[in-house]
């Protein structure tokens, strides 16, 4: 077959359904359920079923399952336009604010389906927090960046009203500041200027700094969007300690365009190729030398993407 030819149908579809099914480099193969089908024995903490993502006509993630371990680093890989930064906003229900975006199946938080009628998104996403591709503080001190969920949250008071009523939580802000810095791995560099603009951090720090603000509201899961593709070497290296070292707290999900990185960082990988499908899912390891697929084997040894 061409390049330039459709494809053969892969999952009981039509191929035109998605303009985008191959590109350049692509082995025609059908997909099959079980390369899907990864087994692990930690408690699942994400479990998605039959997930279908819409941007207005563009049918943009296609019947997407897969369960994801509590506790670990779950990497989301593929070329660019594949589904994967869709699928993991849709984890918090980010598609949710992109006004063409229609949404069908299920995305349940330890058992608790997301999409239910009047689920409380502000709730969801303080225990689902992301972290974006660009570094994006406020423009206000170290301080006040991390300390602003819980201020928006109710949990903490600080300021005259709150020490006139006996309620001033100052001591415990400066607490929950420093043990989220120190978290992100960052305190020791910023802790004398607590009170300077972040805006005058580096890019790494300002990463750091946007992690330790997600750290301040106590998530239970952290979803982070190609969090060093912004960022130095150097910086990168230490976004990706940091992420290991989170992992034994919280569960992690990272999208990245880096396999290198995918490889060194995380526990298990997912692989998305063009058309929305999810190819295939299972152990790092396994995924990057044993592949099951055609298609994710030439992906990670870079014959295409």
């Amino acid at each position: 077959m061409s390049e330039t030819e459709s494809p053969t149908q892969t999952d009981g579809t039509d191929s035109t359904d998605s303009p985008h099914q191959t590109v350049a480099g692509e082995t025609e193969e059908r997909l099959r359920e079980e390369w899907r089908e990864y087994a692990f024995e930690d408690e699942t903490k994400l479990a998605v079923e039959d997930l279908d993502v819409y941007y207005g006509d563009d049918h943009a993630l296609k019947s997407v399952s897969m369960d994801i371990p509590e506790q670990s680093v779950t990497a989301l890989i593929g070329p660019s336009g594949c589904g994967k930064s869709t699928f993991l906003r849709s984890l918090n229900r980010m598609n949710d604010r992109i006004n063409s975006a229609r949404i069908d199946g299920s995305v349940r938080l330890d058992g608790e389906e997301i999409y239910r009628d009047g689920a409380d998104l502000v709730e969801l996403r303080k225990r689902v927090g992301m972290v974006f591709q660009a570094p994006n503080p406020f423009p206000k001190s170290i301080r006040e960046n991390v300390s602003y969920g819980p201020r928006k949250h109710g949990d903490i008071n600080t300021g005259l009203l709150p020490r006139l009523l006996g309620r001033d939580d100052t001591e415990a802000e400066t607490e929950l500041v420093e043990r989220s810095l120190r978290q992100a791995a960052l305190y020791d560099e910023v802790s004398d200027r607590l009170e300077d603009n972040a805006l005058g951090l580096s890019g790494g720090q300002q990463q750091r700094l946007c992690i330790a603000r997600c750290l301040a509201v106590d998530p239970e899961v952290i979803l982070m969007d190609e969090p060093a593709s912004a960022l130095d070497p150097i910086a990168t290296s230490k976004i990706e300690d940091l992420i290991e070292e989170l992992a034994e707290d919280y569960t992690v999900v990272v999208v990245t365009h880096n396999m290198q990185q995918a490889a060194r960082i995380s526990d298990q990988t997912a692989v998305f190729l063009t058309g929305g499908h999810l190819v295939e899912y299972d152990g790092t390891e396994k995924i990057f030398e044993n592949p099951e697929s055609q298609r994710v084997e030439d992906y990670v040894s870079g014959k295409f993407g």
